[in-house]
């Protein structure tokens, strides 16, 4: 008999698995598809001889600061971050960009007369980012150290402000709203909202400090090759093309992990989960969705200000109310005129990237849930606002509507790529209001995003998901360090 079986090899399930090997436990990983990662796959989609796109995943500005993969000592492991000069930027028609560079000061001298309320509003957490790190990437059961505290008041105040109609006080400009709200969109959530604020002060904040918003060399799926590299160091094995639809899929073990959705475990062995969890349970809801769309380009974006060029991501949307309307579109179940995108270009800091001359763009765009839309000319036409002459450069392109967004990751139904819908509730009560947020029965755990803290490229849920198993099937608290 086997100790744990972890089924699905994303991020989360991969940190379960390594953990649990690590305290010399014999573990299993199931993954249904032909290939590991999950939401952190880099893998040749067949556009061009030698590219290699970002699946899901392409900016790790969680992954440096994240406890568990420090933990880890991912670096240890070989995985490299290339930190861009500009973590983010936000262009805009007509008139230059508003640019979050790495350097917190070149950014508030960049910003202007809202120069110094940016740095008042992120700076103090930039200055300790383990500790926003701690409080942002907890179990949102437990309270943080006393040394983290301070950053975390910090945070609920700025999330307090921005999450709320009083998120127009602090700026008196276009630039610095837009900016930070761009990376509030990152939460998938309407604006404003609790959830897309507190997303946007932690990864703004992150964006400041130690590596910024770095570019993994290679691409995303160096964390889970280190992942599962560490697992079968330690006697651990991957199988992969194994779906699990039910108990008859999972060998015998004496406790199981699983790094998918609420409703996917409880297919499974939803038999051992008590009435009441049950229940609870099956009103754990997605939200939105977005449309995924991988390009090869001839060459660099043409962004209309030369500074968005050297940045590794870029949000598209205009300004702060212009955004705001169209995630408004969005939960209306609508397709926004002019969609919100996400884009990356890898060969920014990764010249490796670069192939014959060609390189990968990675885009999305927020959608309603299960939309079947090729979105790929709404979103090349967005980017030629911005880039004009972007649509000379496109030499293949590749969408993945929402609702096929479940075919490459079951977790991913209706193309929510978050894994449960971000809310304020969901948040708090993710996936239920318990206090053990990932057990679901004697020996059966919850460890994906739909568990606290949420998604990301983190490892912390499959972290502390691993932990509870240890303590309590195992009576190993404490063991899981090296």
């Amino acid at each position: 008999m086997l100790d744990a079986v972890v089924v699905g090899s994303g991020p989360n399930g991969l940190a379960a698995a390594a953990t649990l090997a690590r305290a010399g436990l014999m573990v299993t990983v199931l993954e249904a598809q032909p290939s590991i990662g999950g939401g952190a796959r880099t893998l040749d989609l067949g556009l061009a001889d030698g590219i290699r796109h970002d699946l899901c995943s392409a900016v790790h500005p969680m992954s440096w600061a994240s406890p568990f993969f420090n933990w880890f000592d991912l670096a240890g492991a070989g995985v490299e971050w290339l930190t861009p000069e500009v973590s983010y930027a936000q262009p805009f028609v007509g008139r230059p960009a508003a640019i979050a560079y790495h350097s917190l000061e070149a950014t508030v001298e960049r910003l202007g007369r809202d120069g110094p309320a940016w740095r008042a509003l992120l700076g103090p957490i930039a200055e300790r980012p383990y500790a926003a790190a701690e409080v942002g990437l907890g179990d949102h059961r437990s309270l943080p150290s006393l040394d983290a505290l301070p950053t975390g008041a910090r945070m609920i105040m700025a999330t307090a402000e921005q999450g709320t109609r009083a998120w127009g006080v602090r700026f008196r400009d276009q630039e610095a709203p837009a900016l930070l709200s761009g990376v509030a969109m990152h939460a998938v959530s309407e604006l404003p909202s609790l959830v897309s604020a507190g997303t946007g002060i932690l990864l703004g904040a992150l964006g400041h400090s130690g590596r910024g918003w770095p570019i993994l060399r290679g691409g995303s799926g160096a964390i889970p090759g280190a992942l599962a590299g560490d697992l079968r160091s330690n006697r651990g094995e991957i199988i992969t093309d194994h779906p699990v639809r039910s108990a008859g899929d999972l060998p015998p073990a004496r406790a199981y992990l699983f790094d998918t959705t609420p409703h996917t475990a409880l297919d499974v062995v939803g038999d051992r989960v008590s009435p009441f969890l049950r229940r609870a349970l099956t009103r754990f809801r997605h939200g939105d969705g977005v449309a995924k769309i991988d390009f090869v380009l001839s060459g660099p974006v043409p962004w209309n200000d030369p500074e968005v060029a050297r940045s590794g991501t870029v949000h598209l949307g205009g300004s702060r109310e212009e955004m705001a309307h169209a995630e408004a579109e969005v939960a209306a179940g609508r397709h926004p005129e002019h969609p919100l995108c996400l884009i990356s270009d890898p060969a920014v800091v990764d010249p490796g990237r670069v192939v014959n001359g060609l390189r990968p763009l990675w885009a999305y765009t927020h959608v309603p849930a299960g939309s079947t839309l090729d979105l790929t000319a709404a979103v090349s036409a967005e980017i030629e606002r911005y880039a004009p002459g972007f649509g000379d450069l496109v030499v293949a392109s590749r969408c993945i509507p929402a609702s096929r967004m479940v075919e490459h990751n079951q977790n991913y139904v209706g193309g929510d790529f978050t894994a449960g819908a971000m809310t304020a509730r969901q948040m708090i009560a993710r996936p239920t209001l318990r206090l053990d947020p990932y057990k679901l029965a004697t020996g059966i755990y919850l460890c994906s995003s739909s568990t606290a803290p949420g998604p990301g490229v983190h490892g912390m849920c499959g972290w502390h998901a691993a932990r509870r198993v240890l303590g309590d099937v195992f009576g190993m608290r404490g063991s899981d360090q090296r």
